[in-house]
């Protein structure tokens, strides 16, 4: 009889919570009004939204006094074992639904140390309710999948302070649509803009723009919320707005949508040095800065031959040979050396015959033979396991990260711990021997083994992410449809994840922050401009030279970085160019080029402490071959140790010992007072100080100084002694290039 008063109550709540809970559209039902609850559809999304199974929860690793859940829900199966069958089962009553510890805990109704979840009678507890006197029935494979996820409205245009309600609908394979707002989870891409509270109410609290993510049993969603700045701008402002290329259509449109004016082109100065450190690595020189500046033929084209001869130069070759072995992770330290020179003369050869990108992916992920003879199959080497080279191919060559599958489904993105394994499983038959060389290994492709999902006890059946699977009992080499896969132009990630690191290089903020965080949750400031570039790339046969030659002319590359009073809130819509704080690499070559003295570089081994070699005079640290150099000057602003394919590795933060290594340290000041540089050159040779004071202008700044910078630091050049000279004008290089319109890309 308790049991049929138990369920006279529910019944009584459900006909006052159930119901059309959508509003309007009859044709989509409540979650929680649906008659036959799901342990897969509707116990577990409970159970997320509750907490339940969360890493603070029972959804740690070691669960919480007995009661272990997969986290957020991942293995339907586990789960249902752990509520019915574990601890005796006592956990659900069907007879008596209400007297189930699974409800008497979660309502506080009984002790809890994770406290009061839910209120009897909710809709949580109803739905539980009602699947346990149903029979607590298992997950089955008859069961609806969803199929998709939407929120709606997907766009909004607000203004601070204004709130919107979010719905979230899911979709299932069935036709069926439910309103699974309750149990969604939210977050915003950018709280500056707006917030997101657990029922999925916006708040509007800045200007710019904002994605919103709902999260429902592993499928996102997102909804973008715009908020225009409150600037009084013309419209004939924007309608008059220069463009170049898509770029610039893509950039100057969401400017309007915002209301962000842009700022001005750069002058001829800002722009070629700005160009020069962008694409090279190098400054200009004074001659390249004079016959740039004091050309006769218009500034557009002179900028445009500019951009041209820059392509072409060798430092180019050095420049992204460089940063792609940051991404490839170049290091002897776990290779050797003979094995790391090989893998770094392969990155080369491929820029310098401006290898497409695809191609240079595709021989990467599919490398055999001799490490030696073939450098790129030291990427397989780096992470040779299966589970490794699944997460860093997605890495490199996507953008994104998949390690967290490996043990749950993917808490941010719709990947699941199934097809984690999936994708791992397409790397298990690789196989590695001793070659004759020191550190030489031959890789070949087997035709058998499987590596084994830890979840099921049995191999997944290998299959790249949202791919279909390859035929069982295929011997071929599994890698060979990754990289078919992976660089296909159906590949969403490909070509959005190299388009977004060359971005990030030339426009100092990638299009998604950061630049290897291409997930669903993590959308871009301008994504119609990011699926515009990609599919230029991928018309262009993924040649890369192409697509910066449109960044380097595209209107917005050349604008200035001096802030409008109206976009100077703008970190992330390219309103102005974004000055930053350049590479280690590129400070150090830059002291090197100003003062006319090379800096020496060693090869480090164990600590750091000790040293194999010591590179050619001359060596700029661009050119270096392998993270496992000994240089203070490079660690401490940030150089990457190359250890994990991550942009999180290099970093551009200021930091004490960074200043006081300008101010004391020996990097600069050695190569200021070295008898036989540039500064003891300018002494003997230019008498004038004004003119000494231009060339220093131009080498380290590459522009020429005002009047008043004349005056002012040629005047103290001129009154000091003959022996003081060399002290005064040290200090002006010193000033010069501990200041940040040096140590800063503008």
């Amino acid at each position: 009889m308790r049991c049929l008063r138990t369920f006279a109550v529910v019944g009584l709540l459900l006909g006052i919570l159930g119901g059309n809970a959508a509003g309007a559209d009859p044709d989509v039902v409540a979650a929680e009004a649906t008659p036959d609850p799901m342990f897969r559809n509707h116990v577990q999304s409970v159970l997320t939204k509750s907490g339940c199974n969360m890493g603070a929860c029972h959804g740690a690793a070691a669960g919480k006094n007995g009661f272990y859940l997969s986290l957020r829900g991942y293995n339907d199966e586990a789960d249902w074992m752990a509520i019915t069958r574990s601890a005796g089962g006592r956990r659900v009553s069907t007879t008596d639904p209400a007297r189930s510890p699974l409800l008497l805990k979660a309502t506080g109704t009984v002790p809890h140390k994770g406290g009061k979840r839910f209120e009897v009678g909710s809709p949580e507890y109803n739905t539980l309710a009602r699947w346990i006197a149903a029979g607590a029935a298992g997950p089955r494979e008859t069961d609806a999948r969803m199929v998709r996820l939407e929120v709606l409205p997907a766009k909004a245009r607000l203004r601070p302070g204004d709130a919107q309600a979010l719905r979230v609908r899911a979709h299932f394979g069935d036709g069926r649509v439910e309103d699974v707002t309750r149990w969604a989870k939210y977050s915003s891409a950018n709280e500056a803009v707006a917030n997101v509270d657990d029922a999925g109410g916006v708040k509007v609290v800045g200007h710019g723009e904002a994605g919103v993510s709902a999260w429902y049993l592993s499928r996102i969603a997102v909804a973008f919320v715009t908020s225009p700045y409150t600037n009084a701008v013309s419209p004939e402002v924007f309608a008059a707005l220069p463009r170049r290329n898509f770029i610039d259509d893509g950039i100057n449109a969401k400017l309007r949508e915002l209301n962000l004016p842009p700022s001005p082109r750069a002058p001829d100065a800002e722009f070629l040095r700005r160009a020069f450190l962008d694409t090279l690595g190098v400054l200009p020189s004074p001659a390249e800065t004079a016959r740039f500046l004091g050309g006769t033929a218009p500034s557009a084209e002179r900028r445009d031959a500019l951009i041209e001869g820059l392509l072409e130069r060798p430092e180019f070759v050095d420049y992204w040979t460089y940063k792609w072995s940051d991404l490839l992770l170049v290091n002897s330290a776990r290779l050797r050396p003979a094995a790391a020179r090989a893998y770094h003369a392969w990155i080369r050869r491929q820029v310098e015959s401006n290898r497409p990108w695809d191609a240079v992916a595709r021989d990467l992920v599919t490398a055999r033979g001799s490490t030696f003879e073939n450098g790129a199959g030291n990427f397989f080497l780096l992470h040779d396991d299966p589970r490794l080279m699944a997460e860093t191919t997605t890495q490199a060559f996507m953008g994104m990260s998949v390690g967290c599958a490996k043990c749950h489904n993917h808490p941010s993105e719709k990947w699941t711990n199934d097809d984690y394994f999936a994708l791992a499983n397409l790397f298990a038959r690789v196989r590695a021997k001793n070659g004759p060389g020191d550190g030489e290994r031959i890789l070949v492709a087997a035709a058998t083994g499987d590596l084994v999902q830890p979840r099921t006890g049995r191999p997944q059946p290998p299959r790249p992410l949202g791919g279909a699977a390859l035929p069982s009992g295929d011997t071929g080499d599994r890698r060979v449809a990754l990289a078919a896969w992976l660089t296909a132009p159906e590949n969403p990630f490909f070509a959005k994840s190299i388009v977004n690191r060359v971005w990030a290089n030339f426009y100092g903020v990638g299009l998604v922050e950061r630049v290897d965080d291409l997930r669903v949750s993590n959308p871009a400031s301008n994504e119609a401009l990011l699926s515009a570039a990609a599919d230029y790339l991928v018309r262009q046969h993924h040649d890369l030279k192409a697509l910066m030659r449109e960044i380097l002319r595209s209107e917005a590359y050349q604008r200035a970085s001096e802030p409008l009073a109206a976009n100077a809130g703008d970190t992330r819509f390219y309103a102005r160019y974004y000055p930053r704080r350049l590479m280690a690499e590129v400070i150090l070559d830059a002291y090197s080029q100003v003062t006319g003295v090379p800096t020496e570089f060693k090869r480090a081994t164990g600590n750091g402490d000790n040293f194999q070699f010591a590179y050619p005079t001359g060596t700029r640290a661009l050119q270096l071959p392998d993270s496992q150099v000994a240089s203070y000057f490079l660690k401490s602003f940030g150089k990457p140790d190359r250890i994990q394919t991550c942009e999180c590795e290099r970093t551009a933060e200021p930091s004490v010992a960074q200043m006081l290594h300008i101010a004391n340290g020996a990097t600069l000041n050695a190569k200021l007072s070295d008898p036989s540089n540039e500064l003891t050159r300018q002494l003997r040779e230019v008498p004038d100080a004004r003119q000494i004071v231009r060339q220093a202008y131009l080498r380290a700044l590459s522009r020429e100084p005002s009047a008043d910078e004349t005056s002012r630091l040629a005047a103290p050049l001129d009154k000091a002694p003959a022996g003081e000279k060399r002290a005064v004008l040290e200090d002006i290089y010193w000033a010069l290039l501990a200041g940040k319109e040096f140590l800063f890309n503008h």
